[in-house]
Protein backbone atom coordinates (compact mmCIF):
# COMPACT_ATOMS: atom_id res chain seq x y z
CA UNK A 1 0.00 0.00 0.00
CA UNK A 2 3.05 2.48 0.79
CA UNK A 3 4.47 1.60 -2.35
CA UNK A 4 1.01 2.05 -4.06
CA UNK A 5 1.00 5.73 -2.59
CA UNK A 6 4.50 6.66 -3.26
CA UNK A 7 3.68 5.71 -6.92
CA UNK A 8 0.65 8.00 -7.54
CA UNK A 9 2.50 11.12 -5.79
CA UNK A 10 5.16 10.53 -8.16
CA UNK A 11 3.26 9.97 -10.91
CA UNK A 12 0.94 12.93 -9.94
CA UNK A 13 4.47 15.06 -9.61
CA UNK A 14 5.35 14.34 -13.19
CA UNK A 15 1.88 15.32 -14.66
CA UNK A 16 2.16 18.36 -12.48
CA UNK A 17 5.71 19.18 -13.92
CA UNK A 18 4.48 18.55 -17.02
CA UNK A 19 1.76 20.91 -17.28
CA UNK A 20 3.96 23.61 -16.04
CA UNK A 21 6.04 22.94 -18.85
CA UNK A 22 2.79 23.23 -21.04
CA UNK A 23 2.02 26.73 -19.63
CA UNK A 24 5.54 28.40 -20.79
CA UNK A 25 5.43 32.09 -20.33
CA UNK A 26 3.13 33.39 -17.96
CA UNK A 27 0.82 35.87 -19.75
CA UNK A 28 0.16 39.32 -18.48
CA UNK A 29 -2.47 40.98 -17.83
CA UNK A 30 -4.02 43.32 -20.72
CA UNK A 31 -5.65 47.17 -19.55
CA UNK A 32 -9.25 46.58 -20.29
CA UNK A 33 -9.80 50.20 -22.05
CA UNK A 34 -12.74 49.16 -23.99
CA UNK A 35 -14.89 52.06 -22.69
CA UNK A 36 -11.81 54.86 -23.42
CA UNK A 37 -12.94 55.95 -27.01
CA UNK A 38 -9.47 57.47 -27.41
CA UNK A 39 -7.87 54.36 -26.84
CA UNK A 40 -10.42 52.26 -29.00
CA UNK A 41 -9.64 55.14 -32.17
CA UNK A 42 -5.67 54.67 -31.75
CA UNK A 43 -6.47 50.90 -31.27
CA UNK A 44 -8.47 51.25 -34.44
CA UNK A 45 -5.73 53.47 -36.11
CA UNK A 46 -3.17 50.75 -35.66
CA UNK A 47 -5.13 47.99 -36.43
CA UNK A 48 -5.59 49.85 -39.80
CA UNK A 49 -1.74 50.78 -40.68
CA UNK A 50 -0.35 47.26 -38.75
CA UNK A 51 -2.97 44.79 -39.09
CA UNK A 52 -5.07 45.07 -42.13
CA UNK A 53 -2.10 44.32 -44.41
CA UNK A 54 -2.26 41.25 -44.02
CA UNK A 55 -5.27 40.13 -41.72
CA UNK A 56 -8.90 40.51 -42.62
CA UNK A 57 -11.92 41.59 -39.96
CA UNK A 58 -14.44 40.24 -42.29
CA UNK A 59 -17.11 40.28 -39.50
CA UNK A 60 -16.69 44.14 -39.05
CA UNK A 61 -17.63 46.91 -41.29
CA UNK A 62 -15.97 50.54 -41.10
CA UNK A 63 -18.99 52.26 -40.90
CA UNK A 64 -19.34 50.45 -37.39
CA UNK A 65 -16.20 52.33 -36.06
CA UNK A 66 -18.49 55.29 -35.33
CA UNK A 67 -19.72 53.35 -32.48
CA UNK A 68 -16.13 54.57 -30.91
CA UNK A 69 -16.59 58.06 -31.92
CA UNK A 70 -15.53 58.79 -35.10
CA UNK A 71 -17.50 60.48 -37.84
CA UNK A 72 -18.39 58.95 -41.33
CA UNK A 73 -15.59 61.37 -42.78
CA UNK A 74 -12.99 60.68 -40.41
CA UNK A 75 -13.10 56.68 -40.91
CA UNK A 76 -12.84 57.81 -44.70
CA UNK A 77 -9.98 60.04 -44.45
CA UNK A 78 -8.38 58.36 -42.18
CA UNK A 79 -8.80 54.38 -42.18
CA UNK A 80 -10.13 53.35 -45.69
CA UNK A 81 -7.22 52.09 -47.33
CA UNK A 82 -8.71 48.39 -48.44
CA UNK A 83 -12.04 49.50 -50.22
CA UNK A 84 -14.20 52.99 -50.62
CA UNK A 85 -16.86 52.56 -49.47
CA UNK A 86 -17.26 52.72 -45.42
CA UNK A 87 -20.34 50.55 -45.35
CA UNK A 88 -17.70 47.76 -46.45
CA UNK A 89 -16.14 45.24 -44.19
CA UNK A 90 -13.04 45.09 -43.17
CA UNK A 91 -10.72 43.23 -45.85
CA UNK A 92 -6.81 42.54 -46.05
CA UNK A 93 -5.13 43.94 -48.94
CA UNK A 94 -2.48 41.03 -48.77
CA UNK A 95 -3.35 37.84 -52.16
CA UNK A 96 -4.47 34.70 -50.34
CA UNK A 97 -2.04 33.21 -52.27
CA UNK A 98 0.99 35.17 -51.50
CA UNK A 99 0.21 35.28 -48.49
CA UNK A 100 0.33 31.13 -47.69
CA UNK A 101 3.24 31.15 -50.52
CA UNK A 102 5.40 33.87 -48.29
CA UNK A 103 4.07 32.50 -44.06
CA UNK A 104 3.33 29.22 -44.86
CA UNK A 105 -0.41 30.15 -44.32
CA UNK A 106 -3.19 32.47 -45.07
CA UNK A 107 -3.11 34.92 -42.09
CA UNK A 108 -6.30 34.47 -40.00
CA UNK A 109 -9.08 36.83 -39.44
CA UNK A 110 -9.04 39.09 -36.69
CA UNK A 111 -12.79 39.64 -36.09
CA UNK A 112 -12.84 37.36 -32.75
CA UNK A 113 -9.12 36.39 -31.86
CA UNK A 114 -9.40 38.32 -28.47
CA UNK A 115 -12.30 35.80 -27.87
CA UNK A 116 -10.61 32.95 -29.09
CA UNK A 117 -7.13 32.94 -28.20
CA UNK A 118 -8.57 32.80 -24.07
CA UNK A 119 -6.67 29.85 -22.26
CA UNK A 120 -5.36 29.15 -19.28
CA UNK A 121 -3.24 31.81 -18.61
CA UNK A 122 -6.21 34.20 -19.13
CA UNK A 123 -8.09 35.92 -21.52
CA UNK A 124 -7.84 36.41 -25.57
CA UNK A 125 -6.42 39.57 -24.39
CA UNK A 126 -3.99 39.09 -22.21
CA UNK A 127 -3.01 37.03 -24.43
CA UNK A 128 -2.31 38.78 -27.14
CA UNK A 129 -1.09 41.75 -25.46
CA UNK A 130 1.98 39.57 -24.50
CA UNK A 131 2.40 38.54 -27.23
CA UNK A 132 2.82 41.75 -29.60
CA UNK A 133 5.26 42.21 -26.32
CA UNK A 134 7.81 39.18 -26.74
CA UNK A 135 8.84 39.53 -29.75
CA UNK A 136 12.81 39.19 -30.44
CA UNK A 137 15.47 38.90 -33.17
CA UNK A 138 16.25 35.73 -34.42
CA UNK A 139 18.38 35.07 -37.45
CA UNK A 140 17.88 31.23 -37.44
CA UNK A 141 14.19 31.75 -38.54
CA UNK A 142 12.87 32.84 -41.81
CA UNK A 143 11.55 36.14 -40.82
CA UNK A 144 14.14 37.01 -38.75
CA UNK A 145 12.01 37.18 -35.72
CA UNK A 146 10.89 34.78 -32.71
CA UNK A 147 8.29 34.88 -30.15
CA UNK A 148 8.73 33.82 -26.30
CA UNK A 149 4.71 32.85 -26.22
CA UNK A 150 4.16 31.84 -29.84
CA UNK A 151 7.86 30.03 -30.61
CA UNK A 152 8.84 29.81 -33.83
CA UNK A 153 5.84 32.12 -35.02
CA UNK A 154 5.37 32.50 -38.89
CA UNK A 155 4.64 36.25 -38.58
CA UNK A 156 6.87 38.47 -38.73
CA UNK A 157 6.97 41.61 -35.79
CA UNK A 158 5.19 44.17 -37.56
CA UNK A 159 5.17 46.69 -35.01
CA UNK A 160 9.28 46.45 -34.37
CA UNK A 161 9.49 50.06 -35.67
CA UNK A 162 7.86 51.15 -32.64
CA UNK A 163 9.69 48.43 -30.50
CA UNK A 164 12.93 48.12 -31.53
CA UNK A 165 14.97 45.38 -31.48
CA UNK A 166 15.48 43.15 -28.70
CA UNK A 167 16.57 40.02 -26.98
CA UNK A 168 15.35 37.84 -24.25
CA UNK A 169 17.90 37.66 -21.56
CA UNK A 170 17.84 34.06 -19.42
CA UNK A 171 19.31 32.83 -15.65
CA UNK A 172 20.20 29.36 -15.09
CA UNK A 173 18.54 28.14 -11.93
CA UNK A 174 18.45 25.08 -10.26
CA UNK A 175 15.13 22.77 -10.17
CA UNK A 176 14.53 19.21 -9.14
CA UNK A 177 18.16 18.89 -8.96
CA UNK A 178 18.96 20.45 -12.45
CA UNK A 179 20.08 23.58 -13.62
CA UNK A 180 17.59 25.13 -16.42
CA UNK A 181 17.43 28.16 -17.69
CA UNK A 182 14.71 30.99 -17.23
CA UNK A 183 13.26 34.15 -18.59
CA UNK A 184 14.85 37.16 -16.81
CA UNK A 185 14.09 40.09 -19.09
CA UNK A 186 15.09 42.21 -21.86
CA UNK A 187 18.13 43.59 -23.33
CA UNK A 188 17.68 46.62 -25.97
CA UNK A 189 19.24 46.22 -29.20
CA UNK A 190 17.94 49.00 -31.09
CA UNK A 191 15.52 51.52 -30.05
CA UNK A 192 12.22 51.94 -31.60
CA UNK A 193 10.87 55.08 -32.42
CA UNK A 194 8.64 54.67 -28.95
CA UNK A 195 9.87 54.36 -25.27
CA UNK A 196 8.96 50.76 -24.02
CA UNK A 197 6.36 52.41 -22.05
CA UNK A 198 5.15 54.27 -24.99
CA UNK A 199 4.93 51.10 -26.86
CA UNK A 200 2.80 49.33 -24.01
CA UNK A 201 0.17 52.00 -23.76
CA UNK A 202 -0.28 51.41 -27.73
CA UNK A 203 -0.23 47.84 -27.77
CA UNK A 204 -2.88 48.10 -24.79
CA UNK A 205 -4.69 50.50 -27.33
CA UNK A 206 -4.58 48.30 -29.95
CA UNK A 207 -5.68 45.21 -28.02
CA UNK A 208 -8.35 47.20 -26.58
CA UNK A 209 -9.89 47.75 -29.91
CA UNK A 210 -9.50 44.06 -30.98
CA UNK A 211 -11.13 43.06 -27.87
CA UNK A 212 -14.16 45.49 -28.42
CA UNK A 213 -14.31 44.38 -32.26
CA UNK A 214 -14.61 40.91 -30.86
CA UNK A 215 -17.71 42.22 -29.35
CA UNK A 216 -18.70 45.52 -29.71
CA UNK A 217 -22.01 45.54 -28.02
CA UNK A 218 -20.37 44.24 -24.56
CA UNK A 219 -20.13 47.57 -22.64
CA UNK A 220 -24.09 47.41 -23.62
CA UNK A 221 -24.35 44.35 -22.41
CA UNK A 222 -22.73 44.96 -19.14
CA UNK A 223 -24.43 48.22 -18.46
CA UNK A 224 -27.80 46.12 -19.19
CA UNK A 225 -26.66 43.63 -17.02
CA UNK A 226 -26.11 45.64 -14.23
CA UNK A 227 -29.56 47.51 -14.36
CA UNK A 228 -31.65 44.11 -14.79
CA UNK A 229 -29.89 42.50 -11.69
CA UNK A 230 -31.17 45.83 -9.77
CA UNK A 231 -34.06 45.26 -10.76
CA UNK A 232 -34.56 41.44 -10.04
CA UNK A 233 -33.06 42.63 -6.51
CA UNK A 234 -36.12 44.90 -5.76
CA UNK A 235 -38.69 42.17 -7.48
CA UNK A 236 -37.66 39.43 -4.93
CA UNK A 237 -38.36 42.12 -2.19
CA UNK A 238 -41.64 42.49 -3.10
CA UNK A 239 -42.61 39.29 -3.79
CA UNK A 240 -41.03 37.77 -0.41
CA UNK A 241 -43.70 40.87 0.99
CA UNK A 242 -46.38 39.66 -0.96
CA UNK A 243 -45.77 36.02 -0.09
CA UNK A 244 -45.82 36.86 3.07
CA UNK A 245 -48.77 38.80 2.88
CA UNK A 246 -50.65 36.04 1.24
CA UNK A 247 -50.28 33.49 3.48
CA UNK A 248 -50.49 34.84 6.87
CA UNK A 249 -54.18 34.38 7.21
CA UNK A 250 -53.56 31.10 5.65
CA UNK A 251 -53.76 28.17 8.46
Amino acid sequence: MKKLLLTLIAALGLIAGAHANEEGLAWDKAPNKTNDLAALQNGAKLFVNYCLSCHSAAFMRFNRLQDIGLTEQQIKDNLLFTTDKVGETMKANIDPKQAKEWFGANPPDLTLVARSRAGHGGTGADYLYTYLRTYYRDETKATGWNNLVFPSVGMPHVLWELQGERRPVYTKIEQHGHEVEVFKGWEQIKPGTMTPLQYDQAVGDLVSYLQWMAEPAQNTRVRIGVWVLLFLSMAVVFVWRLNASYWKDVK
